[in-house]
């Protein structure tokens, strides 16, 4: 009996750490994260993005690659961006969308401020051997910035607002985490007036770059992110192949091969 309880502890041993080296392997940002508790005022005057979207015009290409030396010289104007960001976050009275394109844009600029903090880097991965927080070991985790006075991270923003609490899968067309395979960095700032659209350019933009999905008929080599946000795919009666085909000028069926790309972590720098 003993020898039996033994050899089930064992096994139970390993099941859990092979649940949690899959966890790892998975994708660096899909740890599950709590949603922030913000103190959300009722009323609020809309954020002007506009001096971010001047910014982007300025250091980002047509490709999305992004002159981070030009973003260190601007420094002073892009930290004014990002008070104006921690100081008033979305109001209740915000429209969705609004509210979703002011947290793509802080996602997306919190994400240049991280780079910029530890530039020159290869890649944001490389950031996360450098962070001396305990159980902190990916940059998406660290704290290192705040809104509405709550101290967030890239995934709070990621994972506790924006997959939660929108449920729009598209935002993973929009979130770039400084990557090589990410979507494109759009050279404007995303506004609530303007959101279905940018939203739908970045869906048709990524699923035809033959560098982010590799699409035939027999055969669909796509992102990593169709794979490690299934559930975000698959929920309310849809599917990796509809949202392919939604996009994608090469349509694909439930006969087409589909794998999934390794991807390129390697910074999104001109």
């Amino acid at each position: 009996m003993n020898k039996l309880i033994k050899t089930i502890t064992l096994a139970a041993l390993v099941l859990a750490a092979g649940t949690l080296t899959a966890l790892a392997i998975v994708g660096p940002r899909l740890n599950p994260v709590p949603t922030p508790t913000l103190a959300v005022a009722a009323t609020g005057a809309l954020v002007d993005h506009s001096a971010y979207d001047r910014l982007l015009k300025k250091y980002v290409n047509a490709q999305g690659l992004v002159n981070y030396k030009g973003f260190k010289a601007d420094e002073k104007d892009f930290n004014q961006y990002l008070a104006l960001l921690s100081k008033n976050p979305p109001a209740a009275d915000w429209s969705k969308a609004d509210q979703m394109a002011y947290w793509i844009n802080a996602y997306n600029a919190y994400t240049i401020r991280l780079i910029l903090d530890h530039y020159p880097v290869q890649s944001i991965k490389d950031i996360g051997s450098k962070i001396k927080i305990p159980f902190v070991t990916t940059p998406w985790a660290a704290k290192f910035f705040s809104i509405g006075g709550q101290q967030m991270s890239l995934d709070n923003i990621e994972h506790g607002i924006l997959r939660k609490k929108y449920g729009d899968p598209r935002i993973h067309f929009a979130l770039v985490c400084a990557s090589i395979s990410c979507p494109r960095l759009r050279n404007e700032a995303y506004t609530g007036s303007q959101l279905d659209r940018q939203l739908e350019d970045q869906g048709h933009d990524f699923l035809n770059n033959a560098s982010k999905n590799k699409i035939s008929k027999s055969d669909a080599q796509l992102s990593k992110y169709f794979d490690w946000y299934k559930g975000d795919w698959t929920g309310g009666g849809q599917s990796v192949v509809k949202w392919v085909n939604r996009y994608s000028t090469t349509k694909i069926d439930n006969s087409t091969d589909i794998s999934y790309l390794d991807y390129n972590w390697n910074l999104n720098q001109q």
